[in-house]
């Protein structure tokens, strides 16, 4: 059980909360880089703030205030220039670092520009990284955008997939700190959702959770396995301060405002080693839907029973009314962090895992519990005796919805096609 005060403290990110203020300290994925290939200009909101996303036609990437600071128009609506973004209303122009360049008008009335001083406007850096689009909203000097080793790795196809939640973040976050639920939600409710009664999953013998610089490992033993097993002397890694990897995937929950998430996922198959050396072109990035067209959630993808069980705690968890148990410990460590970490940066400390030097930052490795599949590579032939390859050779098993022409793209890839017969690979 946790108090109604520190309930607040780890779930409320707006400006100015303490939780707010400590995420914004660290790099957050926002979106894929793709999703600007078509539109140029991308409204959203993080940490309560309503913002825009763009890249202009020189290729930079911007996020700034929502509102033009002339009259407070919606840059929404505004257009690219070759440097910045440019107000549809007065055509005021405002570059990624929040300067205003041009003011059409007044630049003719006032040559001089010192009123372009006055018509500064937030922004906050943006980088590119795996595809993937981070920004930092904190304090200056910022740290190191950690390169994660696998948004480096090559000869393999990569996709990103984005959802809204509406629930909020800190709840998304714990479920990365809880083995137990895969056994319940992701195999004995999957069972029970396809009309089926058994065989029950494998039960969870013995757990074990361990902090290191990044974040947490969950390590477990399940009926039919034992301590030689990768799942207890490597484990899975919570990510800090708000991310999930499992060794060739990161799931990330990043804060809208305290009733919504944004769900980033980054996902990598490595293909065959018969089709090496593969380059992949631009990563995919796509939307994947919650809830179907008669407006239910959608449960059949792991992903979206995550969803599930976040949201059906409420818009902010109620903790205060929670009755934890031995299997909650993981939870209870990364909530007591949390408050540590809150009081700490409080009084000057640096936050947990943060990477001042550049050349530790380029490439990050972390706790993998298939590292020689992932890097090294198998055959296609291999893909039938993997479950998880498997499984991704017969469809996307992750999340609903991937669009026709992203699968098309992956069997492409792979080297496989609706016939394909791997008997003969």
């Amino acid at each position: 059980m946790l108090s109604a005060e520190n309930n607040r403290l780890l779930t409320q990110v707006g400006p100015g909360t303490p939780m707010g203020e400590y995420l914004r300290r660290y790099w957050m994925p926002i979106g894929g880089a793709t999703e600007l290939d078509t539109v140029a200009i991308k409204p959203m909101r993080l940490f309560g703030e309503d913002l825009v996303l763009y890249r202009d036609r020189g290729g930079t990437f911007g996020l700034i205030d929502r509102q033009c600071p002339h009259r407070r128009a919606d840059l929404a609506l505004g257009f690219v220039e070759q440097t910045g973004i440019r107000c549809h209303y007065h055509g005021w122009l405002m570059d990624a670092a929040g300067r205003c360049i041009e003011q059409p008008y007044d630049d003719i009335a006032n040559p001089s520009g010192r009123n372009r001083e006055r018509g500064r406007t937030r922004a906050y850096p943006v980088k590119a990284a795996g595809g993937l689009l981070w920004a930092y909203l904190g304090p200056q000097p910022a740290p190191e955008l950690p390169v994660w080793e696998p948004l480096t790795w090559p000869n393999g196809f990569a996709e990103i997939v984005i959802s809204e939640v509406p629930c909020n973040w800190f709840q998304c976050q714990e479920n990365s700190c809880d083995p137990v639920h895969f056994e319940w939600m992701h195999e004995n409710w999957s069972t029970r959702l396809k009309g089926e009664t058994g065989p029950d999953a494998a039960r969870h013998l013995k757990l074990k959770f361990e902090e290191f610089e990044h974040g947490f490992l969950y390590k477990r033993v399940r009926e039919g396995a034992d301590e030689t097993d990768t799942n207890w002397t490597i484990g899975r890694v919570a990510l800090w301060p708000n991310g999930f990897y499992l060794s060739d995937h990161f799931e990330w929950r990043v804060p809208i405002d305290d009733q919504t998430t944004l769900s980033v996922c980054w996902f990598y198959t490595r293909v065959p080693r018969e089709r090496e050396p593969y380059v992949q072109g631009p990563i995919p990035t796509w939307h994947g839907p919650i809830k179907d067209a008669q407006g239910s959630f959608i449960s059949s993808h792991v992903i979206n029973q995550d969803i599930i069980a976040w949201v059906g705690q409420g818009t902010i968890a109620d903790r205060s009314k929670e009755h934890l148990g031995a299997s909650d410990l993981g939870i209870v460590m990364i909530r007591k962090r949390f408050l540590d970490e809150l009081v700490a940066v409080e009084k000057g400390a640096e936050p947990k895992g943060i990477i001042r030097n550049p050349n530790v930052a380029r490439c990050v490795e972390l706790p993998n519990m298939e590292r020689a599949r992932c890097v090294e590579g198998v055959s296609l032939r291999d893909f039938e005796s993997i479950p998880i390859l498997k499984a991704r050779l017969q469809g996307f098993r992750w999340q609903y919805g991937q669009p026709p022409e992203v699968r098309r793209a992956f069997e492409e890839a792979i080297g496989i096609g609706p016939s394909t017969d791997l008997s003969r690979a």
